[in-house]
C-alpha cells in the first residue's frame, strides 16, 4: 500500500461500502476535494457531511495514521484546516498544532481488492518488464488509444518549450534572435547542444547577415568564434579562414569560445562538430531572416529544403582540418532534418501560437508532426512490439513521452493506460 494509490482511491470515490470514522461517525463525500501537487494538505476544498453535519476544509492522506506526527504535521498551522484524516492503518489518534483532534476515516476493507492487486502488477512486476500495461492496452479500441496519444503529443511539445522560453527570454522577446539560437542549439545534437548554442550566443547574427553572400566569410567568423582556427595549419582553406576571422575580428570586439568545448568521442564522423559549423554556415548564407521565412511554410517539404544543405568542397576530403580523408560530400541527413523540425521547430512555432493566441499556427505545428515519418529508436521499437501503431513523428514523439514519463517513472495511476488496467474495464 502508498500514499499515491490512496490519494487515487479518495479522488475517483472508488471505495466499497458505507465510510464512517474510527471513532463511529458515519462519512458521507459530497466533494473529495482539489488534488494539491505542491506543499500543505492533500486535498483543498473538500467538502463532507459528517454525522448529518456539513464540513468544509482540507484532507489529509496518509498510509499509517502515525505518518501525521513523522511528517510534522502536529506542529504545522498549515494543516490546522483538516477536517479529516483518511489513512489505511489508523494506527494512532492525530491532533493539529492548536491541539485539536481530527477525525480518522480508515479505506482498510473499502478498497476493492482488484484494484490494488491491477496496481501492485504495474508497479512491482514480477520481472522487470519496460511496458507493463501491455496486455490491457491491446484491449483498449484504437480511438482511445489515438486520442491519449493526442494528449501525450502536446506534452511532449510543452515539455519542449522549456527550451524555447528560456531563449526567448534571453532575447529579450526577439523571435529571430531566438530561432537563431534555437536551431544552432540542436545543430550540435545531444552531446554538443551547449557549445553550438554559447557559438551562437557570441556570434551575432546581425554580422553573419552582413556577410551571407560571402558564405567563406561566414564560416570564417563561425569556425573562429568556435575557436578552432588559433593554431597553425599546412591547408590553404583553412588558412584563408584564419585570415579572414583575423581581418573581422579586428576592432569587432570578438571573443571565441574554448576549443575544448566540442566534443568527439564516441560521435560518428559525420556528426563532428567542425562539419556541423560548417554546414550551419550554410544555412546562415542561404536563409536570412529564418524564423521569418519558416513562419510561412506549411508543407515540411517546403521546411526540409531550407535545411537541406552541404559543408564546403573542403570538407568533401575532410573532417578535421589538415587531416585527409576519403572523398565525400558532407551534407546533412534527412533524418537530421527532421530531428531538426521536431525538436526545434515544432517546439518554437507551436510556442509562438500560444504567445499569439493563434490556434491555427498551434494546429500547424502539430500537422508537421503529422507529416513527419516515425522515429526510430529504442523506445519506439518497444511499443511496436506490443501493437502500438507508429505510423508518424507524432505519435512516435506521444510513445517516448509515454515510456518516459511514465512506464519508466511507475506513474501508472496517472496515466489513462495504467488505469485502464487497474479498472479493468474498457471505459477511459
Amino acid at each position: 500500500m502508498n500514499e499515491a494509490f490512496l490519494q487515487y482511491i479518495w479522488q475517483h470515490r472508488l471505495t466499497e461500502g458505507p465510510l464512517a470514522t474510527t471513532d463511529g461517525r458515519s462519512v458521507l463525500v459530497n466533494r473529495t476535494g482539489t488534488l494539491n501537487s505542491d506543499a500543505g494538505p492533500d486535498f483543498f476544498d473538500a467538502r463532507l457531511v459528517v454525522d448529518g453535519i456539513e464540513w468544509v476544509g482540507n484532507i489529509e492522506i496518509h498510509v499509517k495514521a502515525s505518518d501525521w506526527r513523522l511528517h510534522g504535521h502536529s506542529s504545522d498551522p498549515s494543516y490546522d484546516n483538516v477536517i479529516l484524516h483518511v489513512v489505511y492503518d489508523a494506527n494512532e489518534q492525530i491532533e493539529t498544532s492548536d491541539g485539536r483532534a481530527i477525525p480518522t476515516l480508515s479505506l482498510k476493507g473499502h478498497i476493492p481488492e482488484i484494484l490494488w492487486n491491477n496496481y501492485d502488477a504495474l508497479v512491482n512486476p514480477p520481472a522487470p518488464i519496460d511496458v507493463p500495461c501491455a496486455e490491457g492496452l491491446l484491449m483498449l479500441p484504437q480511438f482511445r488509444i489515438d486520442s491519449y496519444l493526442d494528449r501525450l503529443l502536446i506534452e511532449r511539445i510543452e515539455r519542449k518549450i522549456g527550451d524555447v522560453r528560456r531563449l526567448l527570454d534571453d532575447a529579450h522577446g526577439g523571435w529571430e534572435q531566438c530561432c537563431y539560437w534555437l536551431i544552432g542549439r540542436y545543430f550540435g545534437g545531444k552531446t554538443n547542444a551547449f557549445p553550438f548554442e554559447l557559438l551562437t550566443k557570441v556570434t551575432d547574427m546581425r554580422l553573419l547577415a552582413r556577410w551571407k553572400d560571402n558564405p567563406q566569410r561566414v564560416e570564417a567568423l563561425l569556425f573562429g568564434q568556435a575557436g578552432m582556427l588559433d593554431e597553425y595549419f599546412d591547408d590553404d582553406y583553412p588558412r584563408q579562414l584564419q585570415a579572414d576571422y583575423h581581418a573581422l575580428r579586428s576592432g569587432s570586439g570578438l571573443m571565441p569560445i574554448s576549443k575544448h568545448l566540442w566534443k568527439y568521442f564516441r560521435l560518428r564522423p559525420s556528426s563532428f562538430p567542425t562539419l556541423r559549423i560548417s554546414q550551419f554556415a550554410a544555412l546562415i548564407s542561404r536563409s536570412s531572416s529564418l524564423f521569418s521565412k519558416l513562419l510561412e511554410m506549411t508543407d515540411v517539404r517546403q521546411i526540409e529544403e531550407v535545411f537541406d544543405v552541404k559543408a564546403s568542397p573542403y570538407w568533401d576530403e575532410h573532417y578535421h582540418f589538415d587531416k585527409p580523408a576519403s572523398l565525400r560530400v558532407k551534407a546533412v541527413g534527412i533524418d537530421f532534418v527532421h530531428n531538426i523540425i521536431i525538436n526545434a521547430w515544432v517546439p518554437l512555432l507551436f510556442y509562438y501560437g500560444v504567445a499569439h493566441s493563434d490556434e491555427m499556427l498551434k494546429e500547424r505545428a502539430i500537422a508537421l508532426m503529422h507529416q513527419l515519418p516515425a522515429e526510430e529508436n529504442a523506445i519506439v521499437r518497444k511499443w511496436q512490439a506490443v501493437g502500438v501503431k507508429v505510423q508518424d513523428a507524432a505519435t512516435s514523439q506521444s510513445v517516448i513521452q509515454l515510456y518516459n514519463e511514465y512506464c519508466q517513472e511507475r506513474q501508472c495511476l496517472r496515466c489513462q493506460f495504467g488505469v485502464q488496467v487497474i479498472k479493468n474495464s474498457t471505459i477511459l
